[in-house]
């Protein structure tokens, strides 16, 4: 099998088949559970932290292209993720009676953070096919944003290691098929409440996590073209993720279960991260 199959079979696994597992269980249960989801998120992140910054940011440096190269990359995965995701926030949360002026700035909830509460309000008020069709890409691009940086990570990591799937590589594509299970489910129970057949929602869902291998694809093509290539691409994603993790992820996780329980599953999966690494 070629290094790109291979990755793109990876990825798909991690994305698409992670997610649209989620979308099942939401589909059949209906629910979900917060204090799991926000123990999940958290080691999850805690995870993604260590192989960013003890595999993927030290691989970038070892390219000897510049430490300020590095950083610049970082820096810049940081702001376009950022920048992007208040652009979606500020132009959905007004719609979204319970997000006021004493609501946290970051998400409390996995609805929030990609978007279905605003998809699911434009169903409870019955909007036109319009209106919901525009609700739907914006969950789509809210998802994009976390997914398109998870697949790069992997890619980057890919294309460090010579286009052999290495254990960080292999890891964080594990790790963030897991940490897609819980966004699935927060997909596919506002698609189902909102009257849409069960098979379809778990399709959709599904769906929603072919930017993962986007990203991947970006992230592994960005880091074959030479040393340079390959440490923005390992910054970039790197910066990306540290966004997702410490703007998103571990608030998210901590609001949604008010407990210190969040703070030790994630430096457990930080531990993790280093025996998956060093081991």
């Amino acid at each position: 099998m070629g290094v790109i199959e291979t990755l793109l079979i990876t990825t798909a696994l991690a994305g698409v088949a992670g997610t649209g597992l989620g979308g099942l269980i939401g589909a059949i249960l209906q629910k979900n559970s917060t204090r799991t989801v926000s123990l999940l998120l958290s080691f999850a992140g805690g995870v993604m932290l260590s192989v960013v910054c003890f595999d993927l940011i030290t691989e970038a440096i070892e390219t000897n292209v510049g430490l300020f190269v590095v950083i610049g990359s970082i820096a810049l995965g940081v702001a376009i993720i950022y920048l992007l995701n208040h652009l979606i926030d500020s132009k959905t949360n007004p719609e979204v009676p319970h997000i006021d002026a004493n609501h946290p700035t970051t998400a409390d909830d996995l609805d929030e953070l990609i978007h279905s509460d605003h998809l699911e309000q434009h169903y409870s008020r019955k909007d036109s096919k319009f209106a919901l069709f525009i609700a739907g890409i914006v969950m789509a691009s809210a998802i994009a944003l976390h997914n398109v940086p998870e697949g790069m990570t992997i890619g980057a990591s890919y294309a460090s290691n010579n286009g052999v799937m290495g254990s960080a590589a292999l890891v964080l594509a594990i790790l963030i098929g897991l940490h897609n299970i819980p966004e699935g489910m927060a997909v596919s129970v506002p698609l189902i409440s909102g009257g849409m057949a069960k098979w379809k929602s778990v399709l959709i869902t599904a769906l929603s996590g072919v930017p993962t291998i986007i990203g991947a694809l970006l992230g592994y093509l960005l880091g074959d073209i030479g040393a340079l290539g390959l440490a923005i691409s390992l910054g970039f994603a790197s910066g990306a993720m540290l966004y997702v993790v410490f703007g998103e992820i571990l608030p998210q996780a901590i609001l949604m279960y008010h407990s210190k329980l969040p703070a030790f599953s994630a430096i457990i999966g930080i531990l993790v991260g280093l025996l998956i690494i060093y081991l």
